[in-house]
Formats: C-alpha cells, structure tokens, sequence
C-alpha cells in the first residue's frame, strides 16, 4: 500500500512554499518561489495576488511530481502570511488592485479617526483587539475609500475580500467557475470584524467599519473539509487552513492550557495557548483564537507580536555595515561579556505587544566611549529578548497561566547566544524541535488530522521531538531582572522620542 503523504501550501511574506510531509512529521519534498516586495511610498507594502496564485500552482504542481512515484498525497493544507488583504472581483477573479501587507502603515490616519469615536470600545469588546492598522479591517475599509468605484461595486456584491488563505482556496476551487469564498476561525478573528465568542461576522463591527457584508467569505473550522482543489492534478481535498502563527502553533503541538511557542523571524510572534476560554486581554496581548476543530469548540491563544527581531539584525548588517552575514552577529557578540550599558529599542515603526504605541521609534540608549560594536551587537540580540520578556510578562498577568518551557523556531533560534539570553531573561527553559518548518507542518498537521493521517492532537504530540535546550541560570536570571528596569526606561525613552 502505497503511503499516505500530506501537502502543505505556506504562503508567506517573502515567498510562497509547498511541502509534502510523511506520517511520522518528516518533510519528503518542497518547492518555493520568492514574489515581488512592491513599496509605491513609505510605509506602503504590497503584493502581486496574481503573482502569489501563479507561485502556487507552479511549487504544487513541482512537488506533487517530486512525490509521485514514493506516496499518496491524500490532503492539502494552507498556511498563510496574516492580516494582508486581497480583494478581487467575483465574477472575473482580478484583484482591483494589489494586495495590502500586514506590515504595511497606510492606514495610520484612518486608525486615529476610527478610535477617536465615541463607539470605539466595541471593536476590543467584540473582536477582541484594539483598533490598529495591524489588522485587516481598517486595511479593507481604505481600500474601499480610496480605490475609485470600490466601495459602490462592494455594495452591489460586485467585490469579494480576503485574506491570503481565502483567495487562493477562491482560485484552487475553481475561481470565477464556482470557487468556494471560505475562510478559517484564525485568520477571521485577524480582520477585528468577527465577534471573538461566537466567531460569526459581527454586524455592529461591519457598520463600524463600514465593510459591505457581501465581501466577505463564510467562516470556516481550521481543520475539516473546504472543499477540493479541482486546480491541481491530482486534485486534492483541502481539510485545513490556519494563519501562519497558529499554525506554528499547532505544528509545536501546544495544545494544553499554558503551552506557548515563539516563532522568530523578521519579527518575533508569541502565542500561548488558553484553552477552550476566552481570556480577555487587559496587558496589551491579544486574544485571538487559536484553531479549531470541526465539530470542536473553539481553542484560544493569547498572543503578542513584536514588529521587529530579526529585522534589526539586517539592519545591523545592510544599515550599518557592522557584519557581513546575519550569522556573524553572534560572533561579534561574543567579542563582550556584555552589552556595555547600552540598549537598543527597534521601534522603527513602532511598538506592537505589549506596548501599541505607533509613534514609539527606534533608539540607541546609554552610548558612552565605552561601547564598541561588540556591545552594540550584543544590545540588538538582547532587544528580542528584552521585547520577550515583555510579552510574556503581559501575557501571565493577563491569564494567570505559567509557562512551564517556550517551544521556539525561526531563523533566529540557530543563534546559541540568542537562546541562552531568552532562557536567562525569561527564566525558563527554552526548547527548539528537530523540525523546524513549524507552519508548514502545522498546517500537515491539521490536514491529516482531518483525513484520518493521524487519529487525534496526542498522535501528533509523539511526533514531536527535541533538537536542543537552553536551561536559566540562576545568576544570570537574577541579574537580568534587576536589569530590567533599564530596558523599561529605554522603551520610555522611545515613546516620548517618538511622541514630540
């Protein structure tokens, strides 16, 4: 009998990859293509949709073949890049223009307008987070204000809006031919227009933002059949769909009260899992839902998402020209004991979690002669760290949940000093697994889940195992927190620099 195979489709800001993965978690093949990174002004970001179905179609179509002689491939799973907005027309499948970034800050204006009214409280009450340009619902209403003829074609069901997921589920069910306008609980719950609780659309938050509710896609369990992907040969059934940070979730198998993961990349994203509760933020997290299974109730996370980790070593190596590669930075850290007395707040365009101050920017704090580019290296690793701790700070006075150990993965986790300094500040054990592709296999993860790959979450949780650990020092853990403070006025300084 031939084996049983699951792709998985992850869609994400810089490229778009497609990965077949085994019963035991083992990824056996996987193709990706880069898109173009569009910026028409600053602050502006944007992607071709076009370009991202073209993707793919293609790396599907080349892994479908890399596998064909060695498995079955008996489902398909989408995890996707969050919050960016695409919005096309039903009846042709073109976009009406190019896709809005979730890292994209066009909407700046329009999110001070929209929390200065009176009725602003509802979008935290419902959906479950501020009002910010982060999310997709104040993306699609500037789309619909400033695109020439958008919002009158919205009203008459001309239009239809969604995330990454949503459109290419549209286009591999058959697009303009009867695709299927369906999204997943996760990536609903990043638009700040579905009710949190009952995971519906809500009508206030529609009429708040003024979004036609004729453009949006039905809400959809994570894990269970939403259709078939009548575009690839063979087609496939696609039986799961998670935005990229729950997925990851899901492929760290966090899924008991209190178990968290970090996924660091260009920015770092922390989710911690709540349960089958909500737990209403009040710290400056998120309380978003985690996944869900088909016929299940809903499993949420608190989560904090820092805007900046991995960036700033970029900019440390293309801005400054202090390393050649992103790997050096470690070993120009390692030059210093440590960073000299200096901190470094990447708020280049901002704070995210906990702190949500847009006009916070980036600052270098407590420069003396003393400070050479050792120091200075070794202040840009310890500002993840730092904006870690904050996180997870926030997050436990939110939930009154431990956290036993914080399962990592991302580029930056191959960074040894990194690891050992999060274990240190945040006095807890940090854990990286053998497989690193947590969103793709994640979202294989919850595709076979739904098929019947894998009988249930503790068949997947034996999946899972330990590449390396980073155990606290207790000296070290103790200084850390009587230097905390330091950084906390360092962040202070941020936000007033930013705030004249």
């Amino acid at each position: 009998m031939a084996e049983r195979l699951v792709l998985a489709v992850d869609q994400g800001t810089t490229s778009t990859r497609s990965l077949v993965f085994d019963r035991s978690g083992r990824m056996v093949a996987v193709r990706q293509r880069e898109h173009r990174q569009f910026f028409p002004r600053p602050g502006w970001v944007e992607h071709d949709p076009m370009e991202i179905w073209a993707n793919t179609q293609r790396t599907a179509a080349q892994v479908l073949a890399d596998v064909a002689g060695s498995g079955q491939v008996v489902a398909l799973g989408i995890a996707n890049q969050r919050e960016t907005t695409v919005v096309w027309e039903r009846a042709t499948g073109r976009p009406v223009t190019r896709a809005l970034v979730w890292q994209d800050t066009r909407t700046a204006d329009l999110v001070t307008e929209l929390a200065g009214r009176p009725d602003a409280g509802l979008v935290p009450a419902r959906s479950g987070m501020d009002i910010a340009g982060y999310f997709s619902g104040p993306r699609l209403r500037w789309l619909l204000d400033s695109v020439p003829h958008a919002r009158e074609r919205a009203d008459r069901g001309d239009l239809l809006f969604g995330t990454m997921e949503t459109w290419l589920i549209w286009n591999l069910t058959g697009g303009p031919d009867g695709g299927l306008h369906v999204t997943d609980v996760t990536n609903a719950s990043r638009t700040s227009l579905m009710d949190v609780r009952t995971c519906r659309w809500d009508p206030d938050l529609l009429a708040f933002f003024g979004i036609p509710p004729t453009m949006l896609p039905e809400i959809r369990p994570s894990v269970g059949v939403l259709g078939t992907a009548t575009a690839l040969s063979p087609a496939l059934p696609i039986t799961a769909a998670l935005d990229d940070q729950q997925a990851a979730l899901f492929g760290q198998t966090c899924f008991a009260p209190g178990e968290a993961k970090c996924t660091y990349g260009t920015g770092s994203f922390l989710l911690q899992n709540t349960g089958a509760e909500l737990v209403r933020s009040r710290s400056g997290t998120i309380s978003t839902v985690a996944y869900q299974l088909a016929g299940e109730p809903v499993h949420y996370a608190l989560e904090g998402s820092v805007a900046v980790a991995g960036a700033l070593v970029q900019w440390l190596r293309d801005g400054l020209g202090l390393i050649g590669s992103a790997a050096e930075v470690e070993t120009l850290a390692r030059t210093v004991a440590d960073n000299g007395g200096c901190y470094v707040v990447p708020a280049f365009s901002g704070l995210l979690a906990p702190h949500w101050r847009g006009e916070a920017r980036g600052l270098i704090a407590g420069l003396t002669s003393y400070v050479t580019k050792g120091h200075l290296a070794r202040a840009v690793l310890e500002a993840t760290g730092w904006q870690t701790r904050d996180v997870v700070q926030a997050m436990a006075a939110d939930s009154g949940l431990s956290l036993p150990a914080l399962r990592v993965d991302g580029g930056m986790t191959t960074n040894n000093l990194l690891m050992q300094f999060l274990a240190d500040v945040l006095d807890t054990p940090v854990v990286r697994p053998m497989v690193g592709e947590t969103v793709s296999l994640g979202a294989a993860y919850a595709a076979g889940l739904a098929v019947g790959l894998w009988s249930d979450v503790e068949a997947l949780r034996r999946n899972w195992h330990r590449s390396a650990q980073w155990t606290p020092d207790p000296g070290e853990a103790a200084a850390l927190t009587a230097e905390y403070p330091n950084w906390e006025r360092a962040v202070r300084l941020s936000i007033a620099w930013g705030a004249r």
